[in-house]
């Protein structure tokens, strides 16, 4: 198996690496929104990152914060996703690394379509009827 490189970067020198010099390695929109600086919340979720890696806080990660990118020193975490309905439980690799957490719990379902309900057609309502 081929070791994971990001930009020429292996996952150790990435984590090693300090935020403004990874920024340097992201494509223009996630390099856009971190030197934008990151809100209150994105800001919390990072101290609960950083204190979970050094083994301070122990409960598992919650988050409603979409659009905050996944960063090196996220990998190997398990993070709890609002994706509108459910936490959606997403353990994060070195490949998401640059992609933003909402990519990573979908909003929306596949629709799955069954037979039809009693009373949606008229001869559905006939057919139940007679089956009695």
């Amino acid at each position: 198996m081929k070791a994971f490189q990001y930009r020429g970067k292996s996952i150790e020198e990435l984590k090693k690496m300090d935020l403004a010099d990874f920024v340097k390695l992201l494509p223009s929109r996630q390099r856009r929104s971190v030197k934008r600086g990151f809100n209150p919340i994105q800001k919390r979720l990072l101290e609960k990152v950083k204190k979970t890696n050094e083994g301070v806080y122990k409960k598992s990660l919650r988050t409603h914060c979409r659009d905050l990118l996944v960063l090196p020193e996220m990998v190997d975490l398990k993070i709890s996703i609002y994706n509108g309905k459910d936490w959606v439980q997403v353990m994060i690799i070195p490949e998401m690394i640059g992609h933003y957490l909402g990519e990573l719990s979908m909003t929306r379902k596949k629709v799955m379509h069954s037979a039809p309900g009693i009373g949606a057609t008229k001869s559905s309502t006939a057919a139940s009827s007679k089956a009695k």
